[in-house]
């Protein structure tokens, strides 16, 4: 058969194909089914809008080069980390509130974040990282309790989404979340998870999964609005397909779903067609996926939604190599997005009511091996937005002399805080009641007193 031909029944399998193929047709397909079925929690006193945004850094940031010791801790730093060690003279020093247990500076390409965590809108939570409970140096040379998979970039990417480092799971914790939460939300055939950067664990519940777009916003079914001749009969062909009566369950049913998933293509492209406020987010691909949020958070009105869940990536953090030059063209990316992205929030009126918070499998070892770091544990993130407790550095600075109490080998450090403490942080300023966190976070009582009066880490006003 000549390639040029199609047939009538190869032609409806490739429409087929293209539909099923969409990533947005298959986020609703699962997102229609589920979504307004869940069991919630007593949402009613949800009456203003939060959205939390997750900035995943696959790679392993070597974020001991983002946060580094200054003062007479600074030759401690310098001994350990020999050729990545940054020059002290180009460092931008920080006045934490709280006692941070030494002084600190940050990255010289972080201008834009010092900015941020001097107007107290952003702070650090330092040596974070997956942990099963509270653990030692004694406990990791006994391998007692340790989350599987440790030091690999799959496993602990999966511990960070999912909070769970004991067992695998197919869901992350920002899903279940949603789960309790959806029902604050008007009935949508558009998540309340939304993903710029593709699938996720993060976003997985039980009932919520995410609705997938990308940077450019969201697909319908792949060929159906192009301009040629060949996407015209094919889009005929769809609508037909659409316009069908089935008796065949199955037939019906992916009928249905396929409908639905057009309608909340339009349902989103209806919400995101607005004019922001100018901003100074850039074209590249970390600005575009932030505006793409910024305009998916405008359109929250047309959705009918009081809580959102956001997941962007912006990958290539794995530098077994070249560690300060690297670092040194990625960082004021970073640095310049997260304030580019603040201000965009503040134009648009919504930044006490948007959080982001930066998340990375893990840290890397303080030593070198020429020029660059290898997969460690323990790291710092920050979070950022107009409800947090601003210019603070939360968790305990370790100490980075090889072979300190932490130190696992090679400057691989155990974490001091939990993945727990900060997802309960995050989940709790969402609104699920503490009494459901274990529902969220299935070891949080490891780490946190859940009668306490008090927050797991005091993040936010």
């Amino acid at each position: 058969m000549s390639t040029n031909h199609i047939n009538r029944r190869r032609f409806l399998g490739q429409a087929s194909c293209a539909a099923v193929g969409s990533t947005s047709l298959l986020s609703t397909l699962s997102n229609f089914l589920l979504t307004n079925s869940a069991v919630a929690q007593n949402i009613n006193n949800l009456t203003d809008y939060r959205a939390l945004v997750c900035f995943f850094l696959p790679g392993g940031n070597d974020s001991f080069n983002m946060l580094v010791p200054t003062g007479s801790a600074y030759s401690e730093y310098q001994k350990v980390r020999q050729d990545l060690a940054l020059n002290q003279s180009t460092l931008l020093p920080i006045s934490p509130i709280n006692n941070a247990g030494r002084p600190l500076a940050l990255h010289p390409g972080m201008a834009g974040i010092k900015s941020l965590f001097d107007a107290e809108k952003l702070s650090f939570i330092a040596n974070i990282g997956s942990l099963v409970r509270p653990t030692t140096l004694i406990d990791y040379n006994n391998g007692s309790s340790l989350p599987y998979g440790i030091f690999s970039h799959s496993d602990q990417q999966e511990q960070w989404q999912s909070s769970i480092p004991d067992v695998r799971s197919g869901l992350g914790w920002a899903g279940k979340a949603a789960d309790l939460l959806v029902n604050a939300n008007r009935a949508s055939n558009v998540s309340m998870n939304i993903s710029i950067s593709g699938n996720n664990l993060w976003q997985v519940g039980n009932k919520v999964v995410p609705y997938t777009v990308n940077a450019n916003g969201a697909v319908a079914l792949n060929g159906y609005e192009g301009d040629d001749g060949f996407n015209a009969i094919r889009r005929n062909a769809i609508d037909n397909q659409l316009a069908q009566e089935y008796s065949n369950v199955l037939e019906k049913t992916y009928s249905t779903m396929k409908r639905n998933s057009m309608d909340a293509y339009q349902e989103f492209k209806q919400a995101t067609a607005t004019t922001l406020p100018a901003d100074t987010l850039g074209t590249g691909p970390l600005g575009s996926s932030l505006r793409q949020v910024a305009k998916i958070i405008a359109g929250r009105n047309t959705l009918g939604v009081k809580r959102q869940i956001f997941y962007v990536q912006w990958g290539g953090w794995d530098f077994h190599d070249n560690v300060v030059n690297n670092m040194s063209t990625m960082i004021p990316i970073i640095s310049d997005a997260m304030k580019s992205f603040y201000d965009l929030m503040v134009a648009m009126g919504v930044q006490n009511n948007v959080t982001l918070f930066s998340a990375s499998e893990f840290g890397r070892s303080l030593t070198s091996n020429a020029e660059g770091s290898d997969h460690a544990w323990g790291g710092h993130q920050f979070v950022m937005g107009g409800s947090v407790k601003g210019k603070r550095v939360y968790g305990k600075y370790p100490d980075l002399f090889q072979g300190n109490s932490l130190d696992t080998g090679r400057g691989r450090i155990i974490p001091t805080t939990s993945v727990d403490e900060l997802a309960a942080e995050l989940a709790l300023w969402l609104g699920v009641q503490k009494r459901d966190l274990p529902m969220v976070l299935p070891n949080i009582s490891r780490f946190y007193n859940l009668n306490s009066s008090d927050s797991p880490l005091g993040i936010f006003v």
